[in-house]
């Protein structure tokens, strides 16, 4: 089923953990609108901003396929309003930080991210459809820190 122009149910679904551990991770109607309204509002300007396919490495989870990686049942992918994503040979820094300039997005989260690795970590975003919080972190593991890195530029490109 097609979400959006260059999205589809299919990839927002698929789980390695779910298919290794036998768990159905199938979104309701509720989780499909979610996902149309996340790949609207935030995927496919990311897409069409950088022209390169946004990969999907997290999209929906069903509750117990969250539980089943460490994560709640209350995340916003189990609502299908969250998914972490990446773009081969574009920088999470860059990427995030136009999300936080130009998108309209509840949580924006740079995952793992380390300086002077820039295909390293992941963007998780979240669109929650007429109340966006606008919140911006930064996840190294053990502690969540406000905002983003400071990036650096050189020649007109992030030297990050």
């Amino acid at each position: 089923m097609q979400l959006s122009k260059n999205f589809t149910l299919e990839e927002m679904e698929k789980s390695q953990t779910a298919t290794r551990k036998g768990i159905k991770n199938k979104a309701g109607s509720g989780e499909i609108k979610n996902l149309g309204d996340l790949c609207y509002e935030v995927l496919e300007p990311v897409r069409a901003k950088f022209d390169k396919p946004v990969t999907i490495t997290s999209g929906y989870r069903s509750p117990e396929l969250s539980e089943a990686i460490g994560s709640k049942s209350t995340s916003q992918h189990c609502s299908g309003e969250a998914c972490d994503f990446e773009i081969a040979g574009v920088s999470n820094l860059q990427v995030a930080l136009w999300i936080q300039n130009n998108v309209n997005f509840d949580q924006l989260i740079l995952e793992f991210w380390k300086e002077g690795e820039p295909n390293s970590g992941w963007i998780h975003c979240s669109y929650k459809e007429g109340s966006n919080r606008k919140q911006v972190l930064t996840y190294s593991g053990g502690e969540y820190k406000n905002g983003l890195p400071d990036a650096k530029w050189s020649d007109g490109k992030f030297a990050n």
